[in-house]
Parts: C-alpha cells; structure tokens; sequence
C-alpha cells in the first residue's frame, strides 16, 4: 500500500462515513503490523566486554590490550570480529591513539589480521600453513630452551612441575591450552633473549587459543602430559641435547595431529551437500 502523503488524507476527508471507516481500520492494521515487528540484530561481540571505570590515561594501552586480549583467547570476541577504533574507544572512554596502540601490539602477537577495507579483525584460530607455523616454533623453542636450561633453578622445576600436575587433573578444555603455555613458558622463561621469548611466547599464544576449542576433538591431552613429564625431567637434569630432541618430537607429534585433525574437518566439509 502507498504512504499517507497529504493527498491521501485530503481524499480521505472527501470520502463518505463508511469509506472513511474503511480507511481508518486499514490504516490501524498496518500500524498494529508494524509495531509487532520485532527487528533482530546480531549480538554485538563487544558487548561481552565489562569496562569498570575510567582508566588512567597512562594505563590505557596496556589495559586495552589485556582486556582484548583475554576476550580472544577465551573466545568472546571470535574469529572475524572486526575492531573498529571509534568503538572501541567509546567502550573503554579513551581517545583512539591507546586503542591504535593496543592493536598494533595484538597484530604483532598474531591475534589480530588487518583485512583491506575492514580494518583489524580477529585472526583465524590457526593458519593454513600450520606445518610452517610448527616449523619456526621448533626453532625458536629450541633454542629458548637451549638458553633458559643452564639458568632454571629448582624453583621454576617445581613451578613446571605443578603446571603438569595441574593438566593431569584438569577437565576444563579451555583451561588446558592456558596450563600449556604456562608450561612451556617456565620452561624457556630463563633465556635472556627477551626478543626470542616473545617471539615464543606469540606461538604458544597461537595454540592456545586453538587448543581451546579443538583440544578435546583431538584427543591429544594425555600425549602431551607424556611428553611433558619426560621433557620436565631431562630439563631437571640439565641435559640439554636430549631435553632439545625431545621438545622437538613433542611439537612434531602436536603438529602431525592438529594437521590430520584439520584434514579430516576439511573433507568432510567436502563431503557435505551444498
């Protein structure tokens, strides 16, 4: 039906009782129609987000980028979700130029992509070049840890021993690839290459958010508490050689797995029915 333009309710004034009560009625119908129309929007990711407070100008950056990130690791903001600046600074009460900061530290930490003609946008679980991405892990983590050995005292031991302890009785998938890195961290965290270990520690963080939400698909929990256990005692015993093999079979058979796992989802995507 056309709008009410002012011809219309001109004609509509012209018409005799019965006709006008036929056009009143018509035009409750819609009105009634249009108010029970319940528009729906898609949830805002952000509005998962709890800001308490202002927050100090020289704290900004640093506090945007925690809050973000832990939203991404625990999967509140998902893979896709696009980071507008102007949003995210009206969310945390701040001007653009920490939110700008904050992202370009979430880009460096390969947890935010930057997408033409979107912007930053939250990265991928995992690349499609996994095999390369475990490939550079083994490099880097191999020689944090060939640095970080001969410095761990018996107290990071024992602190990495609890981690394991801790992942044998842990049943909470999305806590597990948290103890992992922390793990590996107490592990490598003496190399005084400071440059190397983050480089490191953006890899674990990788993982861990895949780990997150594929872990118990793959079954790999069990495997990697082995591996962990024959590593953390090699460690202990400062040798050095054979802790470096053993960190390097221990990736190898992380990246077999995940790289079978991502197979076998891609074909059955194949094998769904458009």
């Amino acid at each position: 039906m056309e709008p009410l333009t002012n011809e219309n309710f001109a004609c509509l004034t012209s018409l005799d009782a019965s006709s006008s009560v036929h056009w009143i009625q018509l035009v409750e119908a819609i009105l009634i129609k249009e108010d029970s129309v319940v528009v729906t929007q898609k949830p805002n990711p952000l509005s998962s987000i709890n800001v308490s407070g202002p927050i100090p100008a020289h704290l900004a950056r640093s506090v945007i980028e925690e809050t973000l990130r832990n939203a991404i690791l625990d999967g509140r903001l998902p893979c896709g979700t696009a980071m507008r600046q102007q949003e995210l600074a009206c969310l945390f009460g701040v001007s653009r130029m920490p939110v700008r900061e904050a992202l370009r530290q979430l880009e460096a930490q390969s947890l935010l992509h930057v997408v033409t003609h979107k912007g930053a946008v939250v990265a991928p679980l995992i690349e499609d070049n996994s095999a390369e991405t475990y490939a550079l892990r083994i490099l880097l983590e191999s020689e944090a840890l060939r640095l970080s050995i001969p410095l761990l005292t018996d107290d990071d031991i024992t602190q990495a021993g609890g981690y394991i302890a801790a992942l044998e009785h842990e049943i909470d998938y999305t806590k597990i690839g948290r103890l992992n890195r922390l793990f590996h961290m107490a592990l490598y965290g003496k190399a005084p290459n400071q440059r190397l270990l983050k480089l490191v520690e953006h890899g674990l963080n990788e993982e861990e958010r895949f780990l997150r939400f594929n872990l118990e698909a793959m079954g790999l929990s069990e495997t990697s508490q082995e591996d962990h256990r024959e590593l953390l005692n090699l460690v202990a015993q400062k040798k050095v050689d054979e802790s470096i093999l053993t960190l390097r079979n221990h990736l190898m058979r992380g990246m077999e797995v995940i790289t079978l796992y991502l197979n076998g989802l891609e074909q059955n995507n194949e094998k769904e029915p458009l």
